[in-house]
């Protein structure tokens, strides 16, 4: 016998693995989809994104356009596979051929919403130029701000989520986590010109629906309250809503389907699980008292 029983650790392992495969997947071993994988298919298509930026400088319109094109064909054939391996893995029963095809399909619809993340991109960084002082170029925002590297994770999780790669967006989200300290829920819903200040310990939950220029400062938790045991939450929008134009200052906690009103502006350190009017300013003593009227920005 070895040192640590070795073999006997492995036995004992394999029993546990063959009595949950058996009792999730019918015995199937079925191959995951890679979170490595994954974040080098983001890393490579934010470079077809913006490829002076995270690809190669070329000063040729002509240059670009051939590093876009072969980018892409990898990138997108790749997430492919990754797609398909992720409708494999959550389908108990699959159809032959059919992860295959629906992969096919959501990455093709993924392809053609390219553009439209990269206008979306384009607003939130113009949203962090114009929001933060300490910033002094478009090109130190999209390489050094942990938010916009997050946001850029986001608006391809979210796309991929909304077209039903549930599994990959997942796995995204969560490199996007370990790459900034920010936590977004691929299935929340931002609007544009979203700004995410200084950001570690940002978490938005999976139904928080976010307005237009919105800014949230560094420990913002938009989450759900506890549920009661028995009670079943699972597709149900229990995570904030924030209007347009709201602000969300430093470790301020909201909890709950509540509404941040137009034009509110939450405290440092609030924790809210009341709706508040448009125009509210919410501080620590008024969410004291209550929370649910706030303090009207003309008091």
């Amino acid at each position: 016998m070895s040192r640590y029983d070795i073999d006997g650790i492995a036995t004992a392992l394999r029993t546990s693995r063959d009595i949950t495969h058996n009792i999730r997947h019918g015995g199937r071993i079925r191959t995951m989809p890679s979170r490595d994988a994954l974040g080098g298919i983001v890393a490579d298509l934010s470079a077809a994104l913006f490829p002076s930026h995270y690809g190669q400088s070329q000063s040729a319109a002509a240059a670009f356009d051939g590093f876009v094109c072969g980018t892409l064909s990898t990138s997108l054939g790749l997430l492919e596979d990754q797609v398909r391996l992720g409708l494999a893995f959550a389908d108990e029963d699959p159809t032959p051929g059919s992860a295959a095809a629906k992969a096919l399909e959501i990455t093709r619809a993924f392809a053609a919403a390219l553009p439209g993340i990269r206008a979306s991109l384009v607003g939130d960084l113009r949203a962090a130029l114009d929001g933060d002082p300490a910033a002094s170029s478009a090109p130190e925002i999209l390489l050094g701000y942990p938010g916009m590297a997050a946001l850029v994770h986001h608006r391809m999780a979210h796309v991929l989520h909304g077209l039903g790669a549930g599994f990959p967006a997942r796995l995204i989200s969560d490199v996007a986590r370990s790459l900034t300290g920010i936590e977004i829920h691929p299935g929340a819903t931002i609007g544009d010109s979203f700004f995410i200040d200084h950001g570690t310990g940002v978490v938005i939950g999976e139904t928080a629906v976010v307005g237009h220029r919105v800014r949230l400062h560094q420990g913002v938790t938009l989450g759900a309250r506890h549920a009661p045991a028995g009670v079943a939450l699972r597709g149900v929008p229990r995570h904030p809503v924030l209007e347009d134009d709201v602000v969300i200052d430093a470790g301020a906690t909201l909890l709950g389907r509540i509404t941040v009103g137009r034009g509110s502006i939450v405290g440092g350190n609030v924790c809210l699980t009341a709706s508040v009017p448009p125009g509210s300013r919410v501080t620590q003593a008024s969410a004291f008292r209550g929370g649910s009227e706030g303090q009207r920005l003309s008091e």
